[in-house]
């Protein structure tokens, strides 16, 4: 099991990149734009900096929904590989069987 405060770290960083979204686009939608005047451009690139640096999606950390592991994660499963085990050796995945030889 992770840390609690890391993975309350990481659901504020969910919160915060989720609340700037539609700013953030809007002012990389203005940096990004070559028929604007220079001044714009590098004064949207200033505001940007100026957004908190966890509301950027980039510093999201996958991590497991049942134990909060970072490392391992199937991001189809939303789970690690070990909390996957798990289950799949209690049966509670359908169709999946832990291989023994």
């Amino acid at each position: 099991m992770a840390k609690t405060s890391m993975i309350e770290r990481n659901n504020k960083r969910k919160r915060l990149a989720k609340k700037f979204k539609p700013q953030r686009t809007r002012l990389k939608a203005i940096a990004a734009d070559r028929a604007l005047p220079p001044e714009d451009r590098f004064a949207a690139r200033l505001k940007l900096a100026e957004l908190p640096r966890n509301s950027s999606p980039t510093r999201i950390r996958n991590r497991c929904d049942l134990t909060g592991r970072p490392r391992g994660y199937y991001r189809k499963l939303r789970m690690s590989r070990i909390a996957l085990r798990e289950l799949g050796s209690q049966g509670l995945i359908p169709g999946m069987v832990k291989s023994s030889w």
